[in-house]
């Protein structure tokens, strides 16, 4: 049996701003707080058919790994970031469709959910690029990417009590209160050792791992979104994705309610419903992968035949690079492919021309072209993930 939580009693007093005399009331006084239990050196054993699931789902990442790898299909590793990153916002009700995305990376003005998707993306790329250990160092750095956009919530190990649920007064009827903030140092530090293990089949140690960090919560904001960025960074450190982001976060999407109620149920000690959740996530990421990529490759070898260009051209750099940019503006296309504005005019031109491009403003001033077979893929690939 995996180790429950405890709780412990802790005092709150509410703030008097803008709170009525009955919700004061009702959150004033004792709550209690979690208290995570050490799992560094606790052993795990797995029944045969969840085992099963586990070694299944390890076997499908690695497989859509190296198919991937082999196609040399540049620009997908960008595409599944973006969708990881959706996906996984989605999960927190952070919704932004394909385009508002492409267009929020250029820099232009959209809904703020898209700047937070574009945040998680670039937190997604530090986490991917980084070289050194896996810890709590490294949480706080991609926890900063993640959070840079939002001046209300603070970076770094929060220094006060947060709770899930309930509301905002107080905590008293918090669907779960995480630890108090004094005991997060140590709550972190076990988790360090824990990740550092080397004897767990790949997708239950990444599964309790995060599970761990989301009940630690170490964060005031952002903790779902950096623990599944935890996922992806320790399957790249254990080798077993080494080119490509399989949106696991879609598969998680997928089974919302289950994917809760698993974190849930790792509190109380058990541990199997979680990592069945992973590994369900990652076979099911695994074939939307798989469809995704077929996709945008026939998309791409598509244009190719409707695109009359010489050989040598930027036209066709152009189009290589719009799976992983489907939004692009004269500043992006020079900048890309290191071209003058002349020839990065002529290149979006016969994009255009070849109904690949489409402008999204009659202004030509601070244009902006996308690639709507493109946005579609995209769009179709994150409502399959929604769908039930």
């Amino acid at each position: 049996m995996w180790p429950a939580v405890s709780y412990e009693s802790h005092s709150w007093s509410p703030s008097g701003d803008g709170t009525s005399r009955r919700s004061r009331q009702r959150h004033t006084g004792p709550y209690e707080a979690a208290v995570v239990p050490r799992i560094a050196e606790e052993s795990l054993g797995l029944p045969s058919a969840v085992a099963g699931e586990v070694e299944e789902a390890a076997t499908a990442l690695a497989r859509v790994d190296a198919t991937l790898s082999a196609s040399g299909f540049h620009a997908l590793p960008a595409v599944l970031m973006r969708t990881e990153s959706t996906s996984s916002s989605q999960i927190e009700r952070l919704t932004a469709s394909a385009r508002s995305l492409a267009i929020a990376e250029l820099g232009e003005a959209t809904g703020d959910n898209a700047l937070s998707v574009v945040a998680h993306v670039r937190a997604m790329q530090t986490a991917l690029g980084w070289s050194r250990a896996v810890d709590t160092g490294a949480l706080v750095d991609i926890h900063d990417v993640l959070i840079k956009p939002d001046p209300v919530h603070a970076s770094g190990i929060r220094k006060e009590q947060v709770w899930i649920g309930g509301e905002g007064t107080g905590p008293h009827r918090a669907d779960f209160v995480p630890p108090h903030h004094a005991r997060i140092p140590d709550a972190m530090a076990d988790l360090d050792t824990f990740i550092s293990r080397v004897d767990m089949p790949i997708i239950a140690h990444v599964a309790i791992a995060h599970a761990q960090f989301e009940t630690i919560h170490p964060f005031t904001d952002g903790n779902g979104r950096t623990g599944r960025t935890l996922i992806h960074m320790m399957l790249r450190d254990a080798g077993l994705t080494r080119g490509s982001t399989i949106p696991i976060s879609a598969g998680l999407l997928h089974e919302t309610d289950a994917y809760i109620a698993a974190l849930m149920d790792y509190r109380r000690g058990d541990v199997i419903p979680i990592v069945e959740q992973v590994a369900r996530a990652a076979i099911f990421a695994s074939a939307l992968t798989e469809d995704l990529s077929d996709r945008v490759q026939l998309l791409e070898s598509e244009w190719r035949g409707r695109l009359h260009a010489r050989r040598g051209a930027a036209v066709w750099r152009l189009l290589e690079l719009l799976p992983a940019r489907p939004a692009v503006n004269y500043e992006l296309v020079m900048t890309e492919l290191g071209v003058t504005s002349r020839t990065a005019y002529d290149a979006i031109a016969a994009l255009e021309d070849a109904g690949i491009l489409t402008s999204t403003s009659g202004h030509r001033r601070n244009r902006v072209w996308v690639a709507p077979e493109v946005l579609e893929a995209l769009d179709e690939f994150a409502e399959r993930a929604r769908r039930r």
